[in-house]
């Protein structure tokens, strides 16, 4: 019997996608990944059945704007406290605030 792995993406009509998909395309390693999940600088977009992490398009911003920020300077600390907290940042970026839950 042959055992076939559930694929990274899922269906295009939810446009949600595994952490193993967003860490092949953003490029970011596992514990950068994490690092940034458990600070509250990504999040996901919601969770699957079998417990695990699915973000959304977006995610892939806001990765890209955090490793821009701390290329500049900025610690994490500094991005989460300003990045949440001022809208400017994410509009310059093309990034949504993801919603409250």
């Amino acid at each position: 019997m042959t055992c076939l792995a559930a694929p990274d993406r899922l269906s295009a009509m939810d446009d949600l996608y595994k952490t193993g998909e967003v860490l092949k395309r953003s490029g970011v390693s596992r514990e950068v990944f994490y690092r940034y999940l458990t600070m509250g600088l990504i999040k996901p977009a919601r969770t699957s059945a079998g417990g695990h992490h699915l973000f959304a398009e977006s995610v892939f911003k806001h990765i890209e704007l955090i490793q821009r920020l701390n290329a500049s300077g900025y610690t994490l600390r500094d991005i989460k406290d300003t990045y949440f907290k001022d809208e400017r940042i994410n509009s310059a970026a093309g990034v949504e605030k993801p919603p409250a839950r």
